[in-house]
Formats: structure tokens, sequence, C-alpha cells
């Protein structure tokens, strides 16, 4: 069953906030209704409080079942074992063994052409140069691993003891981090080369979580027969909200607001009824 807290504070954000202490959860186990949005007056005058409902869901009680009669034990049963003697295997013939046929040489790989290769040395080398020397001002110490994309780009993993400060909260510096060194790398270069910068594999991990949040959104909507609002989130982790319902049957999603508190919608769909109708019948 699912039910509804209100919360008022001076923000949106604050009613939030104040809802989630006093039922103990986290954000992505509510769905939020902003009921009205605030306003703040002039030097304090005529301002209004917003206004918040929170939905949760709480397990359905379950009945208590009679506590099962023990069935009575069957009198067991004696059986008396007799000696069997072991029959000697019939002897096998040996086939004789005929030689292994042998496995074709792997096909050469094709190397790259020497300019190609000085190319990407380049940029590797200037993607760690800058990164280096980032991490150096924001006092962190971090491997890094640079690796080629599938789709022509490059991969950055950073690994180390401090990928808090790396990460930022859900990832927003991490992402500024990326931003930066896409535009030094490729800011006097005739060429676009597109950079993934990871830290511990977070985004892959963020990926799954927010692939499992959007399935639990789109099973309460459907089994609400309503909409739920997710979180705000960036336009990378929309798009991975959208791609993971896009196939989903019974939902459907869209974005709504503006940057920074833009979020996802994930929206119920009514199925069609079947056309019980007769048909009228074609004289010839």
């Amino acid at each position: 069953m699912i039910k509804k807290l209100e919360k008022s504070a001076r923000t949106v954000d604050a009613a939030i906030e104040e809802a989630l202490k006093e039922l103990g959860l986290s954000r992505d186990d509510v769905s939020v209704e902003i009921l009205e949005m605030g306003k703040t007056g002039f030097l304090g005058i005529g301002a209004v409080p917003a206004r918040v409902s929170v939905s949760y869901e709480v397990p359905d009680p379950v009945p208590v079942k009679p506590a099962p009669q023990k069935a009575e034990r069957p009198t067991p049963v004696k059986v008396e074992k007799v000696p069997v003697k072991a029959e000697k295997p019939a002897p096998v013939k040996q086939e004789k063994k005929q030689p292994k046929a042998e496995k074709p040489a792997p096909a050469p790989v094709a190397e790259k052409p020497a300019a190609a290769v000085a190319d990407e040395n380049a940029d590797y080398a200037a993607i760690r140069a800058f990164l280096t020397g980032l991490l150096e001002r924001m006092g962190v110490s971090a491997d890094m691993e640079i690796s080629p994309r599938d789709n022509g780009g490059v991969n950055v993993n950073l690994t180390g003891p401090a990928m808090g400060a790396i990460i930022g909260r859900r990832g927003e510096t991490l992402d500024a981090i990326q931003h930066l060194t896409n535009y030094v790398v490729n800011k006097d270069s005739d060429k676009h080369l597109h950079i993934s910068v990871d830290a511990e594999a977070y985004r892959s991990k963020r990926e799954e979580s927010l692939t499992r949040l959007a399935e639990k959104m789109a099973e309460k909507a459907i089994k609400y027969k309503r909409s739920m609002a997710l979180e705000p989130m960036n336009s990378y982790e929309r798009h991975v909200i959208h791609t993971a319902l896009q196939n989903y049957e019974g939902v459907t999603t869209n974005s709504t607001g503006v940057e920074p508190n833009r979020r996802v919608v994930v929206s119920y769909i009514k199925p069609e009824k079947p056309d019980n109708k007769p048909k009228s019948r074609e004289w010839a």
C-alpha cells in the first residue's frame, strides 16, 4: 500500500529533505509531488512556504496462516540385503588414435599507420599532462589508465584512495573534469576526440543503479496507475532512464522542468480496449 506525507518549508528541496528525515528513507524510495513552489516575497513580506507531498510504499499486512498439523511418521520397514556378485567388465578394444589436425595459424593483425600511432601518442600525452596537473592542484593522487574506445574515442580510468573528491555529489565533479579535459585537448585540434573520464568504474555502476531505479518506478506507475516523478538529474542520467524504459510496456517517459531541476516523469499508459462491436455484413 502507498502512503503520503505533506511537508512545508522555505524551499521545495528543504521540504523534501525534512520529509526524508522524518520517514528515514532515501530520495530513490519515494516519489514527490510539488503542491506549491513557494514565494520569497519582498523583504519577507508576502512570503509563501513551499509545500510537497511525498508518497512512499508500505508493505501490505500479511495474513497469519494456521500452523500445519504434523503428519504421522510411517512405521519403518526392514529391508533384507541380498549379496550380489559383481560381474567382470568386458575388455574394451583400444582404438588407434588419429593424428590431430594442425590448427591454422592466426591471421596477422593489421598494424596502424605510423601517422595514426603518432597522433594517438600525442593525444594520450596531452590527456595525461592535463589531468596530472589538475589532480596535483586538487591535492589528489591517482593512477591513470588510458585506453582506446570502440567508437574511436578514449577512456580514462582513475584509481586511488581518495576518489570521492574526484567523483563528487552524484558525479558532478567527475562530469566537470571530463568537460575540461575534452575542452583543453580539443581546443587547438582539427579533429574532435571524445574523452570519457571515469573513477573506480563509477559511471558503469551509476548506469546499473539508474536502470534498476527506472524499472522500479515503472512498476510503481503500473501498479498505482499514476505518474511517478524522479529526482532532478543531468542530461546524461536522464538519457539512461529514457533508454532503460523505451521498450517497457505500459509506461512512457518525458522530461519536465528547467536546469538544474529538470527531471524525468514515468507515466502510466492505459491499455487500449478491443473493439467488441459486431461488424456489419456487406451484401453482394
